[in-house]
Protein backbone atom coordinates (compact mmCIF):
# COMPACT_ATOMS: atom_id res chain seq x y z
CA UNK A 1 0.00 0.00 0.00
CA UNK A 2 1.26 3.76 -0.97
CA UNK A 3 2.26 5.22 2.17
CA UNK A 4 1.12 8.75 2.70
CA UNK A 5 4.91 10.00 2.26
CA UNK A 6 5.30 8.37 -0.66
CA UNK A 7 2.09 10.16 -2.31
CA UNK A 8 3.38 13.26 -0.92
CA UNK A 9 6.40 12.80 -2.48
CA UNK A 10 4.86 11.87 -5.74
CA UNK A 11 2.10 14.74 -6.38
CA UNK A 12 0.93 15.43 -10.15
CA UNK A 13 -0.91 17.73 -11.73
CA UNK A 14 -1.78 14.87 -14.34
CA UNK A 15 -5.88 15.40 -14.08
CA UNK A 16 -5.84 11.46 -15.51
CA UNK A 17 -3.98 10.27 -12.18
CA UNK A 18 -6.14 12.59 -9.58
CA UNK A 19 -9.39 11.31 -8.38
CA UNK A 20 -10.98 13.74 -7.57
CA UNK A 21 -14.38 13.25 -5.47
CA UNK A 22 -17.41 15.83 -5.35
CA UNK A 23 -19.43 15.42 -2.36
CA UNK A 24 -23.14 17.18 -3.50
CA UNK A 25 -24.51 17.22 -7.00
CA UNK A 26 -27.03 20.17 -7.39
CA UNK A 27 -26.68 22.44 -10.04
CA UNK A 28 -23.46 23.33 -9.19
CA UNK A 29 -21.83 20.10 -7.83
CA UNK A 30 -22.57 18.65 -11.73
CA UNK A 31 -21.57 21.55 -13.29
CA UNK A 32 -18.14 20.86 -11.36
CA UNK A 33 -18.37 17.47 -12.06
CA UNK A 34 -18.76 18.02 -15.78
CA UNK A 35 -15.84 20.59 -15.55
CA UNK A 36 -13.28 17.67 -14.10
CA UNK A 37 -14.20 14.73 -16.41
CA UNK A 38 -13.88 17.25 -19.83
CA UNK A 39 -10.27 17.92 -18.03
CA UNK A 40 -9.42 13.95 -17.76
CA UNK A 41 -9.86 13.17 -14.28
CA UNK A 42 -11.69 10.19 -12.89
CA UNK A 43 -14.51 11.52 -10.72
CA UNK A 44 -16.02 9.97 -7.41
CA UNK A 45 -19.29 11.58 -6.71
CA UNK A 46 -21.31 11.16 -3.58
CA UNK A 47 -25.13 12.03 -3.29
CA UNK A 48 -25.44 13.33 0.20
CA UNK A 49 -29.64 13.79 -0.78
CA UNK A 50 -30.78 10.90 -2.20
CA UNK A 51 -33.12 12.60 -5.08
CA UNK A 52 -29.60 13.29 -6.86
CA UNK A 53 -29.35 9.93 -7.69
CA UNK A 54 -31.72 10.58 -9.91
CA UNK A 55 -30.96 13.48 -11.66
CA UNK A 56 -27.28 13.87 -11.54
CA UNK A 57 -26.11 11.98 -14.44
CA UNK A 58 -28.89 13.60 -16.85
CA UNK A 59 -27.35 17.10 -15.76
CA UNK A 60 -23.95 15.75 -16.41
CA UNK A 61 -25.13 14.20 -19.50
CA UNK A 62 -26.24 17.12 -20.49
CA UNK A 63 -23.19 19.45 -19.56
CA UNK A 64 -21.15 17.33 -21.99
CA UNK A 65 -23.46 17.07 -24.82
CA UNK A 66 -23.36 20.86 -24.73
CA UNK A 67 -20.22 21.52 -24.44
CA UNK A 68 -18.73 18.58 -27.08
CA UNK A 69 -21.57 21.06 -29.58
CA UNK A 70 -20.13 23.85 -28.81
CA UNK A 71 -16.63 22.51 -29.09
CA UNK A 72 -15.63 23.03 -25.81
CA UNK A 73 -14.94 19.20 -25.30
CA UNK A 74 -13.35 16.58 -28.09
CA UNK A 75 -15.75 13.63 -27.06
CA UNK A 76 -18.94 13.26 -26.83
CA UNK A 77 -20.64 12.41 -23.04
CA UNK A 78 -20.00 9.13 -23.56
CA UNK A 79 -16.06 9.03 -23.34
CA UNK A 80 -16.13 10.82 -20.38
CA UNK A 81 -18.65 8.91 -18.44
CA UNK A 82 -16.84 6.03 -18.21
CA UNK A 83 -14.64 8.17 -15.81
CA UNK A 84 -17.69 9.15 -13.76
CA UNK A 85 -19.09 7.45 -10.14
CA UNK A 86 -22.08 7.85 -8.85
CA UNK A 87 -23.07 6.93 -5.69
CA UNK A 88 -24.23 6.99 -1.84
CA UNK A 89 -21.34 5.71 -0.37
CA UNK A 90 -18.74 7.83 0.79
CA UNK A 91 -16.21 4.39 0.70
CA UNK A 92 -15.93 5.44 -3.03
CA UNK A 93 -13.60 8.34 -2.00
CA UNK A 94 -11.08 6.21 -0.88
CA UNK A 95 -8.34 6.71 -3.64
CA UNK A 96 -9.45 10.36 -3.68
CA UNK A 97 -6.75 13.05 -4.14
CA UNK A 98 -8.83 15.67 -3.85
CA UNK A 99 -12.17 16.05 -2.62
CA UNK A 100 -14.63 19.11 -3.13
CA UNK A 101 -17.55 20.06 -0.94
CA UNK A 102 -20.77 21.73 -2.73
CA UNK A 103 -23.38 20.98 -0.28
CA UNK A 104 -25.88 23.44 1.69
CA UNK A 105 -24.65 26.64 2.87
CA UNK A 106 -25.23 24.94 6.50
CA UNK A 107 -22.12 24.70 9.14
CA UNK A 108 -24.00 21.58 10.96
CA UNK A 109 -24.32 19.93 7.58
CA UNK A 110 -21.20 20.74 6.31
CA UNK A 111 -19.79 19.61 9.43
CA UNK A 112 -21.52 15.87 9.45
CA UNK A 113 -20.43 15.63 5.26
CA UNK A 114 -16.50 16.15 6.61
CA UNK A 115 -16.41 13.07 9.42
CA UNK A 116 -18.34 11.41 6.71
CA UNK A 117 -15.25 12.51 3.92
CA UNK A 118 -12.29 12.18 6.68
CA UNK A 119 -13.76 8.43 7.90
CA UNK A 120 -13.04 7.38 4.08
CA UNK A 121 -9.73 9.70 2.45
CA UNK A 122 -6.53 8.87 3.10
CA UNK A 123 -5.00 11.44 5.65
CA UNK A 124 -3.04 13.49 2.86
CA UNK A 125 -6.21 14.05 0.69
CA UNK A 126 -6.64 17.58 0.10
CA UNK A 127 -10.12 18.39 1.10
CA UNK A 128 -12.24 21.33 -0.23
CA UNK A 129 -15.38 23.38 0.09
CA UNK A 130 -17.01 25.32 -2.57
CA UNK A 131 -19.08 27.68 -0.16
CA UNK A 132 -19.69 31.30 -0.57
CA UNK A 133 -20.64 32.44 2.65
CA UNK A 134 -18.58 30.54 5.38
CA UNK A 135 -14.80 31.64 6.13
CA UNK A 136 -12.67 28.49 5.45
CA UNK A 137 -10.85 29.24 8.45
CA UNK A 138 -14.43 28.76 10.29
CA UNK A 139 -14.69 25.03 8.39
CA UNK A 140 -11.02 24.10 8.75
CA UNK A 141 -12.10 23.83 12.58
CA UNK A 142 -14.90 21.18 12.10
CA UNK A 143 -11.90 18.96 10.37
CA UNK A 144 -9.55 16.73 11.97
CA UNK A 145 -6.31 18.17 9.93
CA UNK A 146 -7.19 21.17 9.04
CA UNK A 147 -3.86 21.74 6.87
CA UNK A 148 -4.79 20.09 4.30
CA UNK A 149 -8.37 22.18 4.24
CA UNK A 150 -8.61 25.13 1.42
CA UNK A 151 -11.93 26.68 -0.30
CA UNK A 152 -12.32 26.32 -3.89
CA UNK A 153 -15.28 28.72 -5.11
CA UNK A 154 -16.44 28.30 -8.47
CA UNK A 155 -18.77 29.92 -10.53
CA UNK A 156 -22.15 28.07 -12.12
CA UNK A 157 -21.59 27.38 -14.91
CA UNK A 158 -18.18 25.95 -13.56
CA UNK A 159 -17.84 24.00 -16.79
CA UNK A 160 -17.56 27.52 -19.14
CA UNK A 161 -16.48 29.87 -16.95
CA UNK A 162 -12.70 31.03 -16.31
CA UNK A 163 -13.46 31.68 -12.23
CA UNK A 164 -11.60 30.06 -9.68
CA UNK A 165 -10.90 31.44 -6.06
CA UNK A 166 -8.64 28.93 -3.75
CA UNK A 167 -8.48 30.09 -0.67
CA UNK A 168 -6.29 29.34 2.21
CA UNK A 169 -7.95 29.40 5.90
CA UNK A 170 -5.44 30.25 8.90
CA UNK A 171 -3.78 26.52 9.28
CA UNK A 172 -4.06 25.64 5.41
CA UNK A 173 -1.38 24.50 3.80
CA UNK A 174 0.42 26.86 1.22
CA UNK A 175 1.91 24.05 -0.42
CA UNK A 176 -1.51 22.32 -1.10
CA UNK A 177 -2.81 25.39 -2.12
CA UNK A 178 0.15 25.93 -4.98
CA UNK A 179 -0.97 22.67 -6.21
CA UNK A 180 -4.64 23.17 -6.28
CA UNK A 181 -3.77 26.51 -8.21
CA UNK A 182 -1.13 24.64 -10.79
CA UNK A 183 -4.09 22.04 -10.64
CA UNK A 184 -6.58 24.53 -11.85
CA UNK A 185 -5.08 25.20 -15.05
CA UNK A 186 -5.90 22.07 -16.63
CA UNK A 187 -9.52 22.79 -15.65
CA UNK A 188 -9.03 26.05 -18.16
CA UNK A 189 -9.41 28.60 -14.92
CA UNK A 190 -7.67 31.98 -14.74
CA UNK A 191 -7.44 31.28 -10.97
CA UNK A 192 -7.04 33.45 -8.40
CA UNK A 193 -4.45 32.66 -5.15
CA UNK A 194 -6.50 34.11 -1.91
CA UNK A 195 -3.59 33.81 0.71
CA UNK A 196 -5.24 35.22 3.87
CA UNK A 197 -9.00 34.51 4.50
CA UNK A 198 -11.58 36.97 4.75
CA UNK A 199 -15.53 36.11 4.75
CA UNK A 200 -16.89 36.27 1.24
CA UNK A 201 -13.05 35.98 -0.45
CA UNK A 202 -12.82 38.68 -3.33
CA UNK A 203 -15.67 37.95 -5.94
CA UNK A 204 -18.20 38.26 -3.02
CA UNK A 205 -16.84 41.09 -1.23
CA UNK A 206 -16.86 43.13 -4.45
CA UNK A 207 -20.52 42.14 -5.66
CA UNK A 208 -21.93 42.19 -3.27
CA UNK A 209 -20.65 45.91 -2.49
CA UNK A 210 -22.44 46.72 -5.71
CA UNK A 211 -25.73 44.53 -4.34
CA UNK A 212 -26.28 46.49 -1.38
CA UNK A 213 -25.90 49.69 -3.65
CA UNK A 214 -28.44 48.49 -6.41
CA UNK A 215 -30.74 47.55 -3.25
CA UNK A 216 -30.31 51.34 -1.67
CA UNK A 217 -30.72 53.06 -5.13
CA UNK A 218 -34.61 50.54 -5.96
CA UNK A 219 -35.53 51.13 -2.12
CA UNK A 220 -35.07 54.52 -2.13
CA UNK A 221 -36.63 55.70 -5.20
CA UNK A 222 -33.67 56.49 -7.45
CA UNK A 223 -34.36 53.75 -10.04
CA UNK A 224 -36.23 50.59 -10.78
CA UNK A 225 -35.05 47.51 -10.85
CA UNK A 226 -34.78 47.31 -14.41
CA UNK A 227 -32.97 50.14 -14.76
CA UNK A 228 -30.48 49.17 -12.63
CA UNK A 229 -29.58 46.00 -14.34
CA UNK A 230 -29.50 48.11 -17.66
CA UNK A 231 -26.90 50.03 -15.87
CA UNK A 232 -24.61 47.17 -15.23
CA UNK A 233 -25.31 45.14 -18.55
CA UNK A 234 -24.59 48.40 -20.83
CA UNK A 235 -20.98 49.53 -18.20
CA UNK A 236 -19.54 47.09 -16.02
CA UNK A 237 -20.70 43.79 -18.43
CA UNK A 238 -19.34 45.56 -21.91
CA UNK A 239 -15.46 45.68 -20.30
CA UNK A 240 -15.23 43.43 -17.55
CA UNK A 241 -14.73 40.62 -19.49
CA UNK A 242 -11.66 41.91 -20.58
CA UNK A 243 -10.39 44.05 -17.90
CA UNK A 244 -10.77 44.12 -14.02
CA UNK A 245 -11.55 46.88 -11.99
CA UNK A 246 -7.62 48.32 -11.34
CA UNK A 247 -6.79 47.84 -15.50
CA UNK A 248 -10.08 49.70 -16.42
CA UNK A 249 -8.98 53.06 -14.31
CA UNK A 250 -5.72 52.48 -15.91
CA UNK A 251 -7.07 52.33 -19.07
CA UNK A 252 -9.58 55.51 -18.50
CA UNK A 253 -7.65 57.70 -16.62
CA UNK A 254 -7.06 57.43 -13.10
CA UNK A 255 -6.76 60.73 -11.41
CA UNK A 256 -10.90 61.23 -12.32
CA UNK A 257 -11.47 58.14 -10.44
CA UNK A 258 -9.52 59.93 -7.56
CA UNK A 259 -11.52 63.15 -7.97
CA UNK A 260 -14.79 61.00 -8.01
CA UNK A 261 -14.34 58.80 -4.96
CA UNK A 262 -13.85 62.15 -2.65
CA UNK A 263 -17.41 63.20 -2.79
CA UNK A 264 -19.25 60.05 -4.27
CA UNK A 265 -17.93 57.57 -1.26
CA UNK A 266 -19.43 59.72 1.82
CA UNK A 267 -23.06 58.79 -0.29
CA UNK A 268 -22.62 55.36 -1.23
CA UNK A 269 -24.94 52.77 1.55
CA UNK A 270 -23.11 51.42 4.33
CA UNK A 271 -26.28 49.33 5.44
CA UNK A 272 -25.30 45.87 7.58
CA UNK A 273 -29.01 45.08 7.56
CA UNK A 274 -30.50 42.14 4.50
CA UNK A 275 -32.68 44.58 2.35
CA UNK A 276 -36.29 44.51 2.58
CA UNK A 277 -36.96 44.16 -0.70
CA UNK A 278 -34.82 40.32 -1.02
CA UNK A 279 -36.29 39.74 2.40
CA UNK A 280 -39.99 40.16 0.97
CA UNK A 281 -39.37 37.83 -2.08
CA UNK A 282 -37.52 35.25 0.11
CA UNK A 283 -40.65 35.43 2.66
CA UNK A 284 -43.22 34.98 -0.14
CA UNK A 285 -41.23 31.80 -1.54
CA UNK A 286 -39.46 33.20 -4.59
CA UNK A 287 -36.22 31.48 -6.29
CA UNK A 288 -35.95 33.24 -9.26
CA UNK A 289 -35.84 31.63 -12.63
CA UNK A 290 -36.15 28.31 -10.27
CA UNK A 291 -39.85 28.97 -9.85
CA UNK A 292 -40.52 31.63 -11.55
CA UNK A 293 -40.76 34.30 -8.87
CA UNK A 294 -38.34 36.64 -8.26
CA UNK A 295 -37.77 40.41 -8.69
CA UNK A 296 -39.04 40.40 -11.82
CA UNK A 297 -42.95 38.72 -12.66
CA UNK A 298 -42.52 35.49 -14.56
CA UNK A 299 -44.44 33.02 -16.75
CA UNK A 300 -43.40 29.56 -16.43
CA UNK A 301 -42.63 29.45 -20.02
CA UNK A 302 -40.47 33.07 -19.50
CA UNK A 303 -38.84 31.61 -16.67
CA UNK A 304 -37.54 28.38 -18.76
CA UNK A 305 -36.64 30.79 -21.56
CA UNK A 306 -34.42 32.86 -18.96
CA UNK A 307 -32.72 29.49 -17.76
CA UNK A 308 -31.72 28.35 -21.41
CA UNK A 309 -30.50 32.03 -22.67
CA UNK A 310 -28.26 31.59 -19.60
CA UNK A 311 -27.00 28.71 -20.17
CA UNK A 312 -26.48 29.54 -24.30
CA UNK A 313 -24.69 33.24 -23.20
CA UNK A 314 -22.16 31.12 -20.94
CA UNK A 315 -21.14 29.30 -24.11
CA UNK A 316 -20.87 33.03 -26.29
CA UNK A 317 -18.94 34.85 -23.59
CA UNK A 318 -16.94 32.09 -23.40
CA UNK A 319 -15.51 31.86 -26.53
CA UNK A 320 -15.38 35.37 -26.92
CA UNK A 321 -13.37 35.69 -23.49
CA UNK A 322 -11.04 32.78 -24.66
CA UNK A 323 -9.85 35.45 -27.09
CA UNK A 324 -8.53 37.69 -24.56
CA UNK A 325 -6.70 35.84 -21.62
CA UNK A 326 -4.81 37.42 -18.86
CA UNK A 327 -1.78 37.24 -20.47
CA UNK A 328 -2.85 38.36 -24.42
CA UNK A 329 -0.83 41.61 -24.16
CA UNK A 330 2.41 39.63 -23.17
CA UNK A 331 1.41 37.40 -26.30
CA UNK A 332 1.03 40.04 -27.89
CA UNK A 333 4.83 41.45 -27.17
CA UNK A 334 6.11 38.12 -28.01
CA UNK A 335 4.37 37.65 -31.19
CA UNK A 336 5.75 41.49 -32.15
CA UNK A 337 9.61 40.20 -30.97
CA UNK A 338 9.27 37.06 -33.33
CA UNK A 339 8.50 39.39 -35.80
CA UNK A 340 11.07 41.84 -35.71
CA UNK A 341 9.03 44.55 -34.34
CA UNK A 342 11.38 47.55 -32.75
CA UNK A 343 8.61 49.60 -32.13
CA UNK A 344 9.24 51.53 -28.76
CA UNK A 345 6.44 49.52 -25.98
CA UNK A 346 5.02 51.25 -23.17
CA UNK A 347 6.02 50.33 -19.92
CA UNK A 348 4.28 48.37 -17.09
CA UNK A 349 2.06 49.19 -14.75
CA UNK A 350 3.01 48.97 -10.54
CA UNK A 351 2.29 45.86 -8.42
CA UNK A 352 2.37 46.83 -4.74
Amino acid sequence: METEKNRQNSVTTNPAEVTVGIVGLGLMGCSITTCLLMAGHPVVAVAPIPSDMETAEPRVREHLRKSFEEGICSEKPAFYLQNLIITENYGELKDARLVIECTLENLAIKKDVYQKIEGAVANDTVITSNTSAIPISVLQQETSRPDRFLGLHWSEPSHTTRFLEIICGDASDHQQAEWLYNLAHHWAKEPTLVRKDIRGFITNRLMYALYREAFYLVENGYASIDDVDRACRNNAGYWMTLVGIFRWMDLTGVPAYHAVMKDLFPTLSTGTEVPKLIDDVVKNGGKGVLNANGFYDYTPEEARLWRETFEEFSYDIRRLALKYPVDVVKKKLALQASEGDETPLPTTGRNP
